[in-house]
């Protein structure tokens, strides 16, 4: 079977995102979406970049950032533990301009509590920042905590979505 991995790149107001997609003859599938200077991302070679395939992720995303979009529909292949794909699954279900704690979202997934630490590892993991929404998870008492794409990257995109008001600062 041919499958070839592929990556482009999105500038966008967060820094330019890198995206790594599978192109195979069934299709092409998004594998991650990682931030500038963000651990644990992919590391590419220039000549695997192939724009072409990326074209509705970047029509998406273009219109996520201008405030035009709340959900993104791309055909995702990220790989992880059947826990890690669970807990990404459950991103789904936070809406656009809302938050979930980690103990919220650990609770709806039948998690026990002493497990929350498992929970913050998988969305740590998470290899699709924004389309699988983790910044949208905070801590009980409404601190920012860990965001691969850094802290700042997660006040910026909830303040964008309207779960957090503008700093008057």
């Amino acid at each position: 079977m041919n499958i070839r991995t592929v990556h482009t790149v999105h500038p966008g107001p967060l820094g330019d995102l890198l995206l790594t997609g599978s192109v195979a003859p069934s299709g092409f599938t998004l594998i991650s979406l990682s931030m500038p200077g963000q651990r644990g991302a992919p590391v590419v070679r220039a000549a695997d970049r192939d724009d072409a395939p990326f074209t509705e992720a970047h029509r998406q995303l273009d219109a996520y950032f201008a405030g035009r979009r709340t959900r993104f529909e791309l055909p995702l292949a990220a790989t992880g533990s059947p826990f890690q794909r669970a807990v990404w699954q459950a991103l789904e279900d936070i809406p656009y301009g809302t938050t979930s704690t980690y103990g919220e979202l650990a609770a709806g997934l039948g998690v026990p509590r002493a497990e929350l630490r498992a929970v913050g590892r998988a969305l740590g993991d998470n290899p699709l920042l924004l389309v699988r929404p983790c910044h949208r998870v905070i801590g009980a008492d409404g601190s920012m905590r860990g965001y691969a794409g850094g802290v700042e990257r997660k006040v910026w995109l909830l303040t964008h979505e309207g779960a957090l008001q503008p700093s008057l600062v």
